[in-house]
C-alpha cells in the first residue's frame, strides 16, 4: 500500500496538473514572430536586353527581427513581354520598357520598378541644333544604334531631360519654351542606361 495518505497524494496531484498547466501557458508566450513588409532588392534595378540579376528579397518582422526571404516567397513580374522573373528571383530583360516585380510571402507584398534598356552603343539626338521663340516648340528624335549593329527609333522610350527646367521642358523629345526674358541656349539631352545623346535648343527671351 502507499505510505501517502490521500491529502498528501491530492495535493501532489493538483502540483502535477499545476505544473503541466503554467509550462504550456508559459510556451505561449513564445510564439513564430509575424512578417510585416518584404523589401526587394536592389531597387529600381536597370538591366540590358537579353541580361539577367539576381534580385533578393528581405522581410522584416513585427519582433523588429530581418532576414532574407527565400522559402514561400512567390515573384512576378507586371508585364513578361519587358522582363520576366523566375522562381529564385533571376530578372531577365526582354524588351526595352519598365515592369513591377512584385514578391510575396504570406500575403505580404514588396515591389520595385525595374528597367530593361536596349544595349546600346551611341545616342544620337536630331536635329543637334535648334532655335525657337520664347512660346516656341520642337519636336527632337533620339535614335540609338546598339551594339550589335543597326540602329532604333528610341524617342518614345529614351529618358529626357533639360539642362534648365525653368527655360524649357521636355517630354518624350517634345520641347516646350518658357518664356525666358533673354535668349537662352538650353542642352536636351536623351539616355539610355549609361548612355547619352544631346541636342542643343535656343530659346529667344521675351526680351529681345
Amino acid at each position: 500500500m502507499s505510505s501517502l495518505k490521500p491529502v498528501q497524494r491530492a495535493t501532489l496531484s493538483f502540483a502535477a496538473v499545476l505544473g503541466i498547466a503554467l509550462a504550456v501557458g508559459c510556451h505561449g508566450f513564445f510564439v513564430n514572430p509575424t512578417l510585416t513588409t518584404i523589401t526587394v532588392n536592389p531597387q529600381s534595378p536597370s538591366v540590358q536586353q537579353g541580361t539577367t540579376l539576381q534580385l533578393t528579397a528581405t522581410g522584416t518582422y513585427d519582433d523588429g527581427s530581418v532576414k532574407t526571404l527565400s522559402q514561400n516567397l512567390f515573384w512576378s513580374s507586371s508585364d513578361i513581354t519587358v522582363a520576366s522573373i523566375s522562381t529564385t528571383g533571376v530578372l531577365t530583360g526582354v524588351d526595352a520598357g519598365t515592369t513591377t516585380i512584385t514578391a510575396n510571402s504570406a500575403n505580404i507584398t514588396g515591389t520595385t520598378s525595374a528597367t530593361v534598356v536596349l544595349p546600346l552603343s551611341n545616342i544620337q539626338v536630331t536635329p543637334s541644333t535648334n532655335s525657337i521663340g520664347p512660346t516656341g516648340t520642337v519636336q527632337l528624335k533620339a535614335t540609338g544604334t546598339l551594339t550589335s549593329g543597326g540602329t532604333v527609333d528610341i524617342t518614345s522610350s529614351a529618358t529626357w531631360t533639360s539642362s534648365n527646367t525653368a527655360v524649357a521642358t521636355v517630354s518624350a523629345g517634345f520641347v516646350t519654351a518658357l518664356q525666358p526674358t533673354t535668349t537662352t541656349t538650353v542642352t536636351i539631352s536623351a539616355s539610355s542606361g549609361n548612355v547619352q545623346g544631346s541636342a542643343q535648343v535656343t530659346i529667344t527671351g521675351t526680351g529681345q
